[in-house]
């Protein structure tokens, strides 16, 4: 199974959401115009716009390292306006976890009832 799911948690800083939202349209952009392998890239605020939900699909852990690379400094500009919980679904590979370690995600295995 090569197909990751992602789901980013994403914690508004009180007063940042101008700028949260701003980089969400940058990041949104961004992946339209370079990722290759993403196949589910979907922004959700919860009712009162102090936390985003971003639900993610990869073909594998290179489409999703590609998608890191692609975002770059947008990526780490919304993390200086708000705190992530990433939660992985899959079999990703040693050198995608190696690059997420430092947004210490939760791993979550397939399982296929056998």
């Amino acid at each position: 199974m090569d197909l990751l799911q992602v789901t980013s948690r994403l914690t508004i800083h009180e007063g940042k959401l101008d700028e949260f939202k701003q980089l969400a349209v940058q990041c949104m952009r961004l992946v339209r115009e370079r990722d290759t392998g993403t196949v589910q890239y979907d922004w959700f605020f919860n009712h009162s716009y102090t936390e985003c939900v971003v639900r993610e699909a990869f073909k594998d852990s290179s489409s999703a390292l590609e998608h890191i690379a692609n975002l770059g400094p947008t990526l780490g500009a919304l993390l200086g306006v708000s705190d992530m919980a990433l939660e992985v679904y899959g079999s990703p590979s040693s050198e995608l976890m190696l690059a997420i370690a430092g947004l210490a995600p939760k791993l979550y295995a397939p399982f296929q009832g056998r």
